[in-house]
Protein backbone atom coordinates (compact mmCIF):
# COMPACT_ATOMS: atom_id res chain seq x y z
CA UNK A 1 0.00 0.00 0.00
CA UNK A 2 1.63 3.43 -0.68
CA UNK A 3 2.21 6.03 1.80
CA UNK A 4 0.10 8.26 0.26
CA UNK A 5 -3.10 7.27 -0.87
CA UNK A 6 -3.50 8.22 -4.87
CA UNK A 7 0.12 9.39 -5.09
CA UNK A 8 1.60 9.68 -8.30
CA UNK A 9 3.57 12.24 -10.58
CA UNK A 10 2.40 11.38 -14.26
CA UNK A 11 0.06 14.59 -13.43
CA UNK A 12 1.98 17.22 -12.02
CA UNK A 13 1.31 19.95 -14.28
CA UNK A 14 -2.51 19.67 -13.33
CA UNK A 15 -1.80 19.41 -9.69
CA UNK A 16 0.00 22.46 -10.15
CA UNK A 17 -2.23 24.72 -11.32
CA UNK A 18 -5.35 22.62 -8.99
CA UNK A 19 -3.44 23.53 -5.96
CA UNK A 20 -2.52 26.63 -6.97
CA UNK A 21 -6.25 27.63 -7.82
CA UNK A 22 -7.43 26.28 -4.70
CA UNK A 23 -5.15 28.15 -2.71
CA UNK A 24 -6.18 31.30 -4.30
CA UNK A 25 -9.75 30.32 -3.33
CA UNK A 26 -8.65 29.12 0.26
CA UNK A 27 -7.08 32.62 1.32
CA UNK A 28 -9.94 34.67 1.89
CA UNK A 29 -12.41 31.53 3.29
CA UNK A 30 -9.59 30.69 5.63
CA UNK A 31 -9.36 33.89 6.69
CA UNK A 32 -12.88 34.50 7.17
CA UNK A 33 -13.24 31.70 8.65
CA UNK A 34 -10.70 32.28 11.11
CA UNK A 35 -12.41 35.76 12.33
CA UNK A 36 -15.73 33.59 12.53
CA UNK A 37 -14.75 31.68 14.71
CA UNK A 38 -13.11 34.16 17.41
CA UNK A 39 -10.30 32.57 16.90
CA UNK A 40 -8.50 35.13 14.64
CA UNK A 41 -7.81 35.33 11.20
CA UNK A 42 -3.60 33.52 11.10
CA UNK A 43 -5.78 30.81 13.10
CA UNK A 44 -8.04 29.70 9.88
CA UNK A 45 -5.16 30.33 7.70
CA UNK A 46 -3.18 28.16 9.97
CA UNK A 47 -5.87 25.37 9.42
CA UNK A 48 -5.62 25.82 5.89
CA UNK A 49 -2.48 24.97 5.96
CA UNK A 50 -1.85 22.25 8.56
CA UNK A 51 -5.15 20.11 8.24
CA UNK A 52 -4.61 20.87 4.38
CA UNK A 53 -1.49 19.00 4.52
CA UNK A 54 -1.75 16.48 6.94
CA UNK A 55 -4.57 15.58 5.52
CA UNK A 56 -3.50 14.95 2.04
CA UNK A 57 -0.49 13.51 3.06
CA UNK A 58 -2.14 10.60 5.14
CA UNK A 59 -6.04 10.82 4.14
CA UNK A 60 -7.80 8.67 1.63
CA UNK A 61 -9.31 11.06 -0.68
CA UNK A 62 -6.23 11.42 -3.88
CA UNK A 63 -8.20 14.62 -4.99
CA UNK A 64 -9.31 16.20 -1.80
CA UNK A 65 -8.45 19.94 -0.42
CA UNK A 66 -8.84 20.10 3.00
CA UNK A 67 -9.20 23.14 5.67
CA UNK A 68 -11.46 25.32 7.80
CA UNK A 69 -15.16 24.92 6.49
CA UNK A 70 -18.77 26.45 7.48
CA UNK A 71 -19.81 23.64 9.52
CA UNK A 72 -16.64 23.14 11.41
CA UNK A 73 -15.89 26.96 12.17
CA UNK A 74 -19.48 27.57 13.49
CA UNK A 75 -19.01 24.65 16.39
CA UNK A 76 -15.61 26.16 16.87
CA UNK A 77 -17.42 29.73 17.42
CA UNK A 78 -19.31 27.75 20.28
CA UNK A 79 -16.27 26.09 21.39
CA UNK A 80 -14.22 29.30 21.85
CA UNK A 81 -17.40 31.32 23.60
CA UNK A 82 -17.28 28.25 25.94
CA UNK A 83 -13.94 28.56 27.19
CA UNK A 84 -12.85 32.01 26.55
CA UNK A 85 -11.58 31.90 30.36
CA UNK A 86 -8.81 29.47 29.15
CA UNK A 87 -8.16 29.82 25.26
CA UNK A 88 -6.32 26.15 25.52
CA UNK A 89 -8.81 24.70 26.18
CA UNK A 90 -10.53 25.45 23.56
CA UNK A 91 -7.73 24.03 20.57
CA UNK A 92 -7.39 21.03 23.57
CA UNK A 93 -11.44 20.09 22.19
CA UNK A 94 -9.55 19.96 18.60
CA UNK A 95 -7.19 18.07 19.54
CA UNK A 96 -9.87 15.20 20.99
CA UNK A 97 -12.02 15.63 18.59
CA UNK A 98 -8.80 14.56 15.97
CA UNK A 99 -7.94 11.71 18.23
CA UNK A 100 -11.52 10.66 17.63
CA UNK A 101 -11.23 10.90 14.06
CA UNK A 102 -8.21 8.86 14.22
CA UNK A 103 -10.09 6.38 16.60
CA UNK A 104 -13.12 6.34 13.59
CA UNK A 105 -10.88 5.41 11.13
CA UNK A 106 -8.92 2.83 13.25
CA UNK A 107 -12.27 1.44 14.39
CA UNK A 108 -13.46 0.99 10.72
CA UNK A 109 -16.22 3.31 10.98
CA UNK A 110 -16.17 5.04 8.05
CA UNK A 111 -18.54 3.30 6.00
CA UNK A 112 -20.95 3.73 9.53
CA UNK A 113 -20.85 6.93 9.76
CA UNK A 114 -21.87 7.89 6.25
CA UNK A 115 -25.31 6.13 7.20
CA UNK A 116 -26.81 9.53 9.01
CA UNK A 117 -29.98 9.90 7.89
CA UNK A 118 -30.30 12.63 4.99
CA UNK A 119 -32.86 14.75 6.80
CA UNK A 120 -30.85 15.07 9.78
CA UNK A 121 -27.70 16.11 7.39
CA UNK A 122 -29.88 18.75 5.40
CA UNK A 123 -31.85 19.87 8.75
CA UNK A 124 -28.18 20.25 10.46
CA UNK A 125 -26.54 21.91 7.21
CA UNK A 126 -28.89 24.42 6.76
CA UNK A 127 -29.39 25.41 10.45
CA UNK A 128 -25.46 26.08 10.41
CA UNK A 129 -25.83 27.93 6.85
CA UNK A 130 -28.52 29.68 8.94
CA UNK A 131 -26.26 30.44 11.78
CA UNK A 132 -23.36 31.64 9.96
CA UNK A 133 -25.73 34.12 8.09
CA UNK A 134 -27.63 35.57 10.97
CA UNK A 135 -23.39 35.85 13.27
CA UNK A 136 -22.39 37.89 10.06
CA UNK A 137 -25.42 40.58 10.34
CA UNK A 138 -23.47 42.43 12.62
CA UNK A 139 -20.18 42.98 10.83
CA UNK A 140 -21.67 43.45 7.70
CA UNK A 141 -23.12 46.69 9.31
CA UNK A 142 -20.32 47.62 10.78
CA UNK A 143 -21.42 46.59 14.08
CA UNK A 144 -19.58 44.45 16.93
CA UNK A 145 -21.41 40.73 16.58
CA UNK A 146 -23.08 40.29 20.38
CA UNK A 147 -21.59 37.65 22.49
CA UNK A 148 -24.00 34.68 23.44
CA UNK A 149 -25.05 32.84 20.29
CA UNK A 150 -27.52 33.28 17.88
CA UNK A 151 -30.37 34.22 20.13
CA UNK A 152 -28.69 37.60 21.51
CA UNK A 153 -28.08 38.27 17.66
CA UNK A 154 -31.79 38.12 17.35
CA UNK A 155 -32.34 39.76 20.06
CA UNK A 156 -29.90 42.91 19.33
CA UNK A 157 -31.19 43.60 15.54
CA UNK A 158 -33.27 46.34 16.14
CA UNK A 159 -30.37 48.41 17.99
CA UNK A 160 -27.75 46.85 14.63
CA UNK A 161 -30.26 47.85 12.36
CA UNK A 162 -30.50 51.87 14.17
CA UNK A 163 -26.67 52.09 14.21
CA UNK A 164 -26.06 50.84 10.56
CA UNK A 165 -22.27 52.46 9.37
CA UNK A 166 -23.44 53.46 5.41
CA UNK A 167 -19.65 52.98 5.26
CA UNK A 168 -19.31 49.52 6.23
CA UNK A 169 -22.44 48.35 4.60
CA UNK A 170 -21.59 49.63 1.46
CA UNK A 171 -18.27 47.82 1.44
CA UNK A 172 -19.97 44.32 2.99
CA UNK A 173 -22.95 44.61 0.63
CA UNK A 174 -20.49 45.34 -2.33
CA UNK A 175 -18.40 42.38 -1.46
CA UNK A 176 -21.56 40.06 -1.51
CA UNK A 177 -22.84 41.78 -4.92
CA UNK A 178 -19.23 40.61 -6.00
CA UNK A 179 -19.33 36.90 -5.13
CA UNK A 180 -22.68 36.60 -6.45
CA UNK A 181 -22.44 38.52 -9.72
CA UNK A 182 -19.30 38.01 -10.77
CA UNK A 183 -19.38 36.27 -14.68
CA UNK A 184 -18.21 32.42 -14.07
CA UNK A 185 -15.39 32.89 -16.63
CA UNK A 186 -13.71 35.64 -14.83
CA UNK A 187 -14.20 33.54 -11.50
CA UNK A 188 -12.34 30.68 -13.08
CA UNK A 189 -9.53 32.67 -13.77
CA UNK A 190 -9.04 34.72 -10.56
CA UNK A 191 -12.09 33.07 -7.96
CA UNK A 192 -14.94 36.29 -6.78
CA UNK A 193 -13.86 35.85 -2.71
CA UNK A 194 -10.46 36.51 -3.61
CA UNK A 195 -11.25 39.65 -5.92
CA UNK A 196 -14.43 40.89 -3.28
CA UNK A 197 -11.25 40.81 -0.66
CA UNK A 198 -9.34 43.05 -2.68
CA UNK A 199 -11.45 45.22 -4.43
CA UNK A 200 -12.60 45.94 -0.30
CA UNK A 201 -9.54 46.38 1.14
CA UNK A 202 -8.49 49.07 -1.09
CA UNK A 203 -11.56 50.76 -1.08
CA UNK A 204 -11.58 51.07 2.81
CA UNK A 205 -7.87 51.35 2.53
CA UNK A 206 -8.15 54.71 0.12
CA UNK A 207 -11.68 55.76 0.64
CA UNK A 208 -13.21 54.66 4.45
CA UNK A 209 -10.66 54.18 6.82
CA UNK A 210 -12.86 54.54 9.67
CA UNK A 211 -14.16 51.24 8.50
CA UNK A 212 -13.51 48.31 11.11
CA UNK A 213 -10.66 46.16 9.96
CA UNK A 214 -8.24 43.11 11.65
CA UNK A 215 -6.00 45.48 12.93
CA UNK A 216 -2.68 44.01 13.97
CA UNK A 217 -1.68 40.60 13.19
CA UNK A 218 1.16 38.32 14.36
CA UNK A 219 3.17 36.70 12.00
CA UNK A 220 5.81 33.98 12.09
CA UNK A 221 5.04 30.36 12.69
CA UNK A 222 2.51 29.59 16.29
CA UNK A 223 3.82 28.54 19.16
CA UNK A 224 3.10 24.66 20.09
CA UNK A 225 0.93 24.03 23.11
CA UNK A 226 0.54 21.45 25.42
CA UNK A 227 -3.28 20.39 25.84
CA UNK A 228 -4.97 21.45 28.57
CA UNK A 229 -7.35 19.28 30.79
CA UNK A 230 -9.47 20.46 32.97
CA UNK A 231 -11.12 16.88 35.12
CA UNK A 232 -14.61 18.86 36.14
CA UNK A 233 -14.83 20.56 32.23
CA UNK A 234 -14.02 16.75 31.06
CA UNK A 235 -17.12 15.23 30.06
CA UNK A 236 -18.48 18.63 28.25
CA UNK A 237 -14.71 19.05 26.56
CA UNK A 238 -15.46 14.98 25.59
CA UNK A 239 -18.99 16.29 24.04
CA UNK A 240 -17.97 18.96 22.14
CA UNK A 241 -14.84 16.86 20.54
CA UNK A 242 -17.15 13.98 19.57
CA UNK A 243 -19.90 16.94 17.66
CA UNK A 244 -16.47 18.23 16.16
CA UNK A 245 -15.27 14.99 15.30
CA UNK A 246 -18.56 13.70 14.07
CA UNK A 247 -19.55 16.90 11.85
CA UNK A 248 -16.07 16.71 10.50
CA UNK A 249 -16.02 13.02 9.81
CA UNK A 250 -19.31 13.78 7.58
CA UNK A 251 -18.16 16.77 5.88
CA UNK A 252 -15.11 15.16 4.81
CA UNK A 253 -16.58 11.71 3.30
CA UNK A 254 -19.44 13.88 1.85
CA UNK A 255 -17.15 15.41 -0.14
CA UNK A 256 -15.15 12.39 -0.65
CA UNK A 257 -18.46 10.99 -2.03
CA UNK A 258 -18.16 14.13 -4.24
CA UNK A 259 -15.13 13.85 -5.61
CA UNK A 260 -15.52 10.05 -6.59
CA UNK A 261 -18.36 11.48 -9.13
CA UNK A 262 -16.29 13.57 -10.56
CA UNK A 263 -13.01 12.29 -10.83
CA UNK A 264 -14.60 8.63 -10.98
CA UNK A 265 -12.47 7.11 -8.74
CA UNK A 266 -12.62 5.27 -5.13
CA UNK A 267 -11.52 7.00 -1.91
CA UNK A 268 -10.69 5.44 1.37
CA UNK A 269 -13.19 6.11 3.91
CA UNK A 270 -11.20 4.82 6.87
CA UNK A 271 -8.00 5.95 5.34
CA UNK A 272 -9.33 9.52 5.02
CA UNK A 273 -10.76 9.52 8.82
CA UNK A 274 -7.41 9.17 9.78
CA UNK A 275 -5.79 11.88 8.34
CA UNK A 276 -8.26 14.22 9.03
CA UNK A 277 -8.11 13.25 12.86
CA UNK A 278 -4.15 13.87 12.38
CA UNK A 279 -4.55 17.31 10.75
CA UNK A 280 -7.32 18.18 12.85
CA UNK A 281 -4.57 16.90 16.35
CA UNK A 282 -1.92 18.98 14.69
CA UNK A 283 -3.88 22.25 13.94
CA UNK A 284 -4.92 22.17 17.52
CA UNK A 285 -1.54 21.92 19.10
CA UNK A 286 -1.28 25.04 17.16
CA UNK A 287 -3.50 27.15 17.91
CA UNK A 288 -5.56 26.75 14.72
CA UNK A 289 -9.07 25.98 14.04
CA UNK A 290 -10.12 22.77 12.52
CA UNK A 291 -11.37 21.72 9.36
CA UNK A 292 -12.98 18.83 6.72
CA UNK A 293 -12.90 18.35 3.08
CA UNK A 294 -14.17 21.41 1.47
CA UNK A 295 -16.10 20.75 -1.09
CA UNK A 296 -15.58 24.07 -3.16
CA UNK A 297 -12.67 24.14 -2.84
CA UNK A 298 -12.08 19.97 -3.84
CA UNK A 299 -14.34 20.78 -7.20
CA UNK A 300 -11.91 24.19 -7.78
CA UNK A 301 -8.91 21.77 -7.53
CA UNK A 302 -10.23 19.16 -9.78
CA UNK A 303 -11.55 21.20 -12.26
CA UNK A 304 -8.52 23.20 -12.43
CA UNK A 305 -6.77 19.73 -12.85
CA UNK A 306 -5.54 18.40 -9.79
CA UNK A 307 -5.71 14.51 -9.54
CA UNK A 308 -3.26 13.25 -6.82
CA UNK A 309 -2.26 14.22 -3.33
CA UNK A 310 0.34 16.51 -4.32
CA UNK A 311 -2.34 19.49 -5.57
CA UNK A 312 -3.07 19.21 -1.88
CA UNK A 313 0.39 19.28 -0.41
CA UNK A 314 1.19 22.23 -3.11
CA UNK A 315 -2.31 24.02 -1.94
CA UNK A 316 -0.88 24.51 1.80
CA UNK A 317 2.62 25.62 0.48
CA UNK A 318 1.35 28.76 -1.51
CA UNK A 319 -0.47 29.27 1.72
CA UNK A 320 2.40 28.83 3.94
CA UNK A 321 4.55 31.34 1.27
CA UNK A 322 1.23 33.86 1.58
CA UNK A 323 1.07 33.54 5.52
CA UNK A 324 4.56 34.14 6.62
CA UNK A 325 4.14 37.75 4.68
CA UNK A 326 0.78 38.26 4.85
CA UNK A 327 0.58 39.96 8.06
CA UNK A 328 0.99 43.96 7.05
CA UNK A 329 -1.65 43.36 4.51
CA UNK A 330 -4.24 41.51 6.57
CA UNK A 331 -4.06 44.08 8.89
CA UNK A 332 -6.07 46.78 6.58
CA UNK A 333 -9.04 43.57 5.58
CA UNK A 334 -12.39 44.60 6.60
CA UNK A 335 -14.77 42.97 9.04
CA UNK A 336 -17.60 43.75 6.68
CA UNK A 337 -15.75 42.20 3.09
CA UNK A 338 -15.41 38.85 5.54
CA UNK A 339 -19.08 39.27 6.68
CA UNK A 340 -20.48 39.41 2.95
CA UNK A 341 -17.96 36.55 2.19
CA UNK A 342 -19.18 34.39 4.72
CA UNK A 343 -22.93 35.19 3.97
CA UNK A 344 -22.35 33.65 0.81
CA UNK A 345 -21.08 30.71 2.10
CA UNK A 346 -23.21 30.40 4.53
CA UNK A 347 -26.24 30.76 2.13
CA UNK A 348 -24.31 28.27 0.05
CA UNK A 349 -24.37 25.36 3.00
CA UNK A 350 -28.80 25.78 3.42
CA UNK A 351 -29.75 23.27 1.45
CA UNK A 352 -32.24 24.80 -0.30
CA UNK A 353 -32.20 21.48 -3.02
CA UNK A 354 -34.34 19.78 -0.74
CA UNK A 355 -36.12 22.56 0.80
CA UNK A 356 -37.11 22.97 -3.04
CA UNK A 357 -38.61 19.14 -2.60
CA UNK A 358 -40.06 19.64 0.96
CA UNK A 359 -43.95 19.69 -0.29
CA UNK A 360 -43.69 16.32 -2.11
CA UNK A 361 -41.28 14.58 0.57
CA UNK A 362 -42.19 12.18 3.25
CA UNK A 363 -43.91 14.11 6.54
CA UNK A 364 -41.68 12.32 9.08
CA UNK A 365 -38.65 13.61 7.16
CA UNK A 366 -39.67 16.75 6.52
CA UNK A 367 -40.35 17.22 10.20
CA UNK A 368 -37.41 15.63 11.37
CA UNK A 369 -35.10 17.93 9.04
CA UNK A 370 -37.11 21.31 10.80
CA UNK A 371 -36.65 19.41 14.38
CA UNK A 372 -33.31 19.61 13.81
CA UNK A 373 -32.58 22.67 11.78
CA UNK A 374 -34.27 24.60 15.25
CA UNK A 375 -32.39 22.77 17.28
CA UNK A 376 -29.23 23.36 15.44
CA UNK A 377 -29.97 27.49 15.33
CA UNK A 378 -31.77 27.92 19.00
CA UNK A 379 -30.81 25.39 21.10
CA UNK A 380 -27.33 23.56 21.06
CA UNK A 381 -25.35 21.63 17.89
CA UNK A 382 -25.03 18.13 19.84
CA UNK A 383 -28.42 18.55 21.09
CA UNK A 384 -29.57 18.63 17.42
CA UNK A 385 -27.23 16.25 15.83
CA UNK A 386 -28.28 13.45 19.33
CA UNK A 387 -32.07 14.21 18.68
CA UNK A 388 -31.77 14.29 14.70
CA UNK A 389 -30.09 10.53 15.21
CA UNK A 390 -32.58 8.95 17.73
CA UNK A 391 -35.34 10.11 16.12
CA UNK A 392 -34.74 8.78 13.08
CA UNK A 393 -33.88 5.35 14.44
CA UNK A 394 -36.86 4.91 16.62
CA UNK A 395 -38.57 6.10 13.01
CA UNK A 396 -36.47 3.87 11.07
CA UNK A 397 -37.41 0.72 13.57
CA UNK A 398 -41.18 1.83 13.79
CA UNK A 399 -41.00 1.28 9.52
CA UNK A 400 -39.28 -1.94 9.59
CA UNK A 401 -41.86 -3.38 12.54
CA UNK A 402 -44.61 -2.29 10.82
CA UNK A 403 -42.86 -4.55 7.66
CA UNK A 404 -41.86 -7.29 9.60
CA UNK A 405 -45.54 -7.99 11.59
CA UNK A 406 -47.43 -7.18 7.64
CA UNK A 407 -45.42 -9.92 6.69
CA UNK A 408 -46.65 -11.97 8.83
CA UNK A 409 -49.65 -14.43 8.03
CA UNK A 410 -52.05 -16.69 9.18
CA UNK A 411 -54.12 -19.65 7.73
CA UNK A 412 -55.99 -22.75 8.84
CA UNK A 413 -57.04 -23.66 5.84
CA UNK A 414 -56.42 -23.70 2.02
CA UNK A 415 -58.20 -20.38 1.27
CA UNK A 416 -55.50 -18.54 3.67
CA UNK A 417 -53.42 -16.13 2.38
CA UNK A 418 -50.15 -18.25 3.02
CA UNK A 419 -48.89 -19.43 -0.73
CA UNK A 420 -48.49 -23.38 -0.12
CA UNK A 421 -48.66 -26.38 -2.12
CA UNK A 422 -51.99 -28.34 -3.33
CA UNK A 423 -50.20 -31.21 -0.76
CA UNK A 424 -50.26 -28.91 1.84
CA UNK A 425 -53.34 -26.97 1.34
CA UNK A 426 -55.21 -30.36 1.71
CA UNK A 427 -53.50 -31.82 4.85
CA UNK A 428 -54.49 -28.72 5.97
CA UNK A 429 -58.40 -28.47 4.74
CA UNK A 430 -58.34 -31.98 6.31
CA UNK A 431 -57.37 -30.82 9.89
CA UNK A 432 -60.71 -29.14 9.76
CA UNK A 433 -59.62 -26.09 11.59
CA UNK A 434 -57.90 -27.37 14.48
CA UNK A 435 -54.56 -26.58 12.91
CA UNK A 436 -53.73 -23.05 12.81
CA UNK A 437 -50.17 -21.64 10.46
CA UNK A 438 -48.17 -18.58 11.35
CA UNK A 439 -45.63 -18.29 8.38
CA UNK A 440 -42.67 -15.44 9.16
CA UNK A 441 -40.58 -13.46 6.73
CA UNK A 442 -37.31 -11.91 6.30
CA UNK A 443 -35.82 -10.71 9.43
CA UNK A 444 -37.33 -10.51 12.78
CA UNK A 445 -36.22 -8.49 15.36
CA UNK A 446 -37.11 -6.05 18.57
CA UNK A 447 -39.27 -3.74 16.93
CA UNK A 448 -41.78 -6.80 16.17
CA UNK A 449 -41.48 -8.18 19.71
CA UNK A 450 -44.67 -6.76 21.13
CA UNK A 451 -46.54 -7.10 17.99
CA UNK A 452 -45.62 -10.54 17.52
CA UNK A 453 -46.96 -11.92 20.72
CA UNK A 454 -50.43 -9.93 20.10
CA UNK A 455 -50.70 -11.45 16.39
CA UNK A 456 -50.25 -14.93 17.14
CA UNK A 457 -53.34 -15.32 18.34
CA UNK A 458 -54.73 -19.54 18.63
CA UNK A 459 -58.68 -19.50 18.60
CA UNK A 460 -60.75 -21.88 20.60
CA UNK A 461 -60.97 -24.92 17.98
CA UNK A 462 -57.62 -24.49 17.43
CA UNK A 463 -55.76 -27.92 18.68
CA UNK A 464 -51.72 -27.36 16.95
CA UNK A 465 -50.02 -24.10 16.02
CA UNK A 466 -47.57 -24.24 13.60
CA UNK A 467 -44.67 -21.33 13.19
CA UNK A 468 -43.33 -21.23 9.64
CA UNK A 469 -39.88 -20.29 10.06
CA UNK A 470 -38.61 -21.25 6.23
CA UNK A 471 -38.60 -17.28 4.79
CA UNK A 472 -36.90 -15.88 8.02
CA UNK A 473 -33.43 -14.78 7.98
CA UNK A 474 -32.82 -12.86 10.80
CA UNK A 475 -33.84 -13.33 14.52
CA UNK A 476 -32.42 -11.33 17.20
CA UNK A 477 -33.20 -12.04 21.16
CA UNK A 478 -36.29 -9.51 21.57
CA UNK A 479 -37.61 -11.05 18.85
CA UNK A 480 -36.53 -15.22 20.25
CA UNK A 481 -38.14 -14.55 23.74
CA UNK A 482 -41.28 -12.97 22.02
CA UNK A 483 -41.48 -16.14 19.76
CA UNK A 484 -40.80 -18.76 23.49
CA UNK A 485 -43.42 -16.42 25.24
CA UNK A 486 -45.58 -17.57 22.76
CA UNK A 487 -44.74 -20.89 22.63
CA UNK A 488 -45.00 -21.45 26.07
CA UNK A 489 -48.81 -19.92 26.49
CA UNK A 490 -49.92 -22.00 23.11
CA UNK A 491 -48.66 -25.05 25.01
CA UNK A 492 -49.94 -23.71 28.54
CA UNK A 493 -53.70 -23.61 26.45
CA UNK A 494 -53.06 -27.20 25.23
CA UNK A 495 -51.99 -26.36 21.93
CA UNK A 496 -49.22 -28.85 20.56
CA UNK A 497 -47.19 -25.72 18.94
CA UNK A 498 -44.58 -27.06 16.14
CA UNK A 499 -41.26 -25.18 14.52
CA UNK A 500 -40.45 -25.57 11.03
CA UNK A 501 -37.84 -24.87 8.88
CA UNK A 502 -35.44 -23.01 10.81
CA UNK A 503 -32.11 -21.78 9.14
CA UNK A 504 -28.97 -22.42 10.61
CA UNK A 505 -28.19 -19.04 12.02
CA UNK A 506 -31.72 -18.70 13.39
CA UNK A 507 -31.52 -22.05 15.13
CA UNK A 508 -28.36 -21.54 17.15
CA UNK A 509 -29.71 -17.94 18.36
CA UNK A 510 -33.15 -20.02 19.34
CA UNK A 511 -31.08 -23.28 21.30
CA UNK A 512 -28.75 -20.31 22.86
CA UNK A 513 -31.34 -18.49 24.44
CA UNK A 514 -32.90 -22.02 25.08
CA UNK A 515 -36.19 -20.80 23.26
CA UNK A 516 -36.40 -24.51 21.35
CA UNK A 517 -35.79 -26.90 25.05
CA UNK A 518 -39.17 -27.75 25.63
CA UNK A 519 -39.89 -28.85 22.15
CA UNK A 520 -38.90 -32.20 21.04
CA UNK A 521 -37.44 -32.98 18.23
CA UNK A 522 -40.65 -34.51 16.40
CA UNK A 523 -41.91 -31.09 17.12
CA UNK A 524 -39.05 -28.82 14.77
CA UNK A 525 -39.58 -31.22 11.07
CA UNK A 526 -37.72 -29.70 8.51
CA UNK A 527 -40.91 -28.94 6.19
CA UNK A 528 -44.53 -27.36 6.68
CA UNK A 529 -46.32 -30.60 5.39
CA UNK A 530 -44.89 -32.62 7.81
CA UNK A 531 -45.54 -30.64 10.56
CA UNK A 532 -49.35 -30.66 9.36
CA UNK A 533 -49.33 -34.77 8.71
CA UNK A 534 -47.91 -34.77 12.41
CA UNK A 535 -51.06 -32.61 13.77
CA UNK A 536 -53.32 -34.14 11.95
CA UNK A 537 -51.84 -37.41 13.95
CA UNK A 538 -51.35 -35.98 16.90
CA UNK A 539 -55.25 -34.42 16.61
CA UNK A 540 -56.63 -37.85 15.42
CA UNK A 541 -54.43 -40.47 17.94
CA UNK A 542 -52.67 -41.85 15.61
Amino acid sequence: MNFIHGLRFDNIRGDIFGGLTAAVVALPLALAFGVASGAGPMAGLWGAILVGFFAALFGGTASQISGPTGPMTVVMAVIVTKYAHDPAMAFTVVMMGGALQIAFGALRLGSYISLVPFPVISGFMSGIGCIIIILQIAPLLGQVTPGGGTLSVLAALPEIFTGIRPEAALIGIGALAIVYLTPRPIDRLLPAPLIALVVGTVAVWTLFPDVPTLGEIPIGFPDPQLPTLSIKALPDMLGSALILALLGSIDSLLTSLIADSITHSHHKPNRELIGQGIGNMIAGMFGAIPGAGATMRTVVNVRAGGATPLSGILHTAVLLAVVLGLGPLAEHIPHAVLAGILLKVGLDIVDWAYIKRLPGAPRAGVVLMFIVLGLTIFVDLIMAVAVGVVAASLLFVKRMSDLQLESIRASDGSHGPVPMSAVEAAALDAAADQVLLYHFSGPVSFGAAKGLARRVVPGDSHKALILDMTDVTFVDTSAAMALLDIITKSTDQGLRVYVVGLREPVEKVLMKLAVLDDLPADQRPSSRLQAIEAALRKINGA
